[in-house]
C-alpha cells in the first residue's frame, strides 16, 4: 500500500506518507529530516494570510525551504478570501510548488479568529475561500480539514465535496471533530464516507502511532496516504517503519541507541544553524525531551537540559546521557 503512486497536480511523490503541518514543530530542519527518513511529503508550519505579519522573523522562518526538496508545500491560514488569495500568490512567488489551506487547526487563538477548523461551521465561506486561492494561483491547492464542527455537525462529506467542486487537488481529514481538539479517540468511518463520495485523493490523518495501526488505517478508510504529526515527535525514523511494514508485512526494530543519538544529535546542528544559537538552544528542549521521553533516567535529563544555555552543553550532556544508554545497551525507562 506503501508504493500506491499519489500524485497532486504534476508532483508523483515517492511514496504515500506525508509529515502533518504543526506549528512551532514542523520547521525546515524538522521537514528535512522526515523526508530523509521516509516521508514522501512535509507540508509547512501553518502562515498567517495576515499580510502586516509576512515579515515578522517567525514568518520569515517559516516560508525558509532552502534545500528542500520539491514539491514545497506551503500552508495558510486564514477567513477572509481575498487575503487568503494574496497569501497564495505570496508563497508560490516564494517558491511554494504547492499550496495548502489550513481548515483543520483546533487552537482557539486560530479559531477565534474564524480561521482553521472554525470554518467548517460556515459552508458558504468554505467555498469562496477555496474558488479564491485556487483562482489565483497556478500551482496545486490542498484542503487539510477535520470531521466536522462537533459530533452533533459531523460535516466533511460536505465540505469535501465543496472542495473537490472548488479545484482542490487533495484533502487531508484528521478523524476528528473541532470540538474534540485531540481528546478521545480518532475516528475513520467518516474518512472512509468522504473517501467514497469524491475522487481527488483523501489523505487520512490522527492517530497512526505505529506501523500496525497505519496498515489498519488505509484498510479501514480506503484513504490514498496517510498523514502523521505528533507520533513523528522525537521518532521521524516512524515514516520509514510504516513503510517498511507496507511494503513487506515486517517490523523493522527500533533503532539502536547509537542510532538515536546520532540522529538527534545531527537534529540539534540543524536547528543552531537555521535558528542561530539563542533560539536554536530553546527550540531544541522540545525536540530533546520528546526524543528522551521514556529513556531510562530521561526525566532528570529533561529537567537538567532545560537549564543550558549554550548549544555546546547540549551537545556534551546529549552525548554524555546517550553514552550512558549505550554502555548498558538499552533504552528502556
Amino acid at each position: 500500500m506503501a508504493d500506491k503512486t499519489l500524485s497532486i497536480g504534476p508532483y508523483t511523490l515517492p511514496n504515500n506518507l506525508f509529515l502533518a503541518p504543526m506549528a512551532g514543530v514542523t520547521d525546515r530542519p524538522f521537514r528535512q529530516l522526515c523526508r530523509k527518513l521516509g516521508a514522501g511529503m512535509a507540508v509547512s508550519e501553518m502562515i498567517t494570510a495576515n499580510k502586516a505579519l509576512w515579515a515578522s522573523k517567525k514568518s520569515l522562518l517559516r516560508a525558509n525551504h532552502e534545500g528542500e526538496p520539491e514539491p514545497r508545500s506551503v500552508q495558510i491560514a486564514g477567513a477572509d478570501p481575498q487575503m487568503m488569495a494574496e497569501a497564495a500568490r505570496h508563497n508560490v512567488a516564494e517558491g511554494a510548488h504547492i499550496i495548502d489551506i489550513n481548515m483543520g487547526c483546533p487552537a482557539k487563538k486560530v479559531c477565534n479568529v474564524m480561521a482553521g477548523s472554525a470554518l467548517l461551521q460556515h459552508e458558504k465561506l468554505v467555498g469562496d475561500i477555496l474558488e479564491a486561492v485556487v483562482n489565483a494561483v497556478d500551482v496545486p491547492v490542498t484542503l487539510k480539514i477535520r470531521t466536522g464542527w462537533d459530533r452533533d455537525n459531523r460535516n466533511g462529506v460536505r465540505i469535501a465535496r465543496i472542495a473537490e467542486d472548488a479545484g482542490i487537488q487533495a484533502l487531508a481529514v484528521h478523524g476528528r471533530t473541532r470540538a474534540d481538539a485531540y481528546k478521545g479517540d480518532a475516528e475513520y468511518d467518516t474518512i472512509a464516507e468522504i473517501k467514497s463520495r469524491i475522487a481527488i485523493p483523501v489523505i487520512a490523518n490522527g492517530d497512526i502511532e505505529n506501523p500496525h495501526k497505519a496498515l489498519l488505517v488505509l484498510q479501514k478508510t480506503g484513504a490514498d496516504g496517510l498523514m502523521i504529526g505528533r507520533a513523528a515527535q522525537g521518532n521521524p525514523w516512524i515514516f520509514q517503519q510504516i513503510l517498511h511494514f507496507l511494503q513487506t508485512g515486517d517490523n523493522l526494530p527500533e533503532p539502536p541507541v547509537t542510532e538515536v543519538q546520532q540522529i538527534l544529535i545531527s537534529h540539534l546542528h540543524t536547528l543552531y544553524d537555521f535558528y542561530g544559537e539563542y533560539s536554536g538552544v530553546r527550540m531544541a528542549r522540545k525536540h530533546i525531551a520528546w526524543y528522551s521521553k521514556g529513556l531510562r533516567n530521561g526525566n532528570a535529563f529533561r529537567q537538567q537540559m532545560n537549564t543550558l544555555e549554550k548549544a555546546e552543553q547540549q551537545l556534551a550532556f546529549t552525548d554524555a546521557f546517550f553514552a550512558q544508554l549505550a554502555d548498558k545497551d538499552s533504552l528502556a525507562a
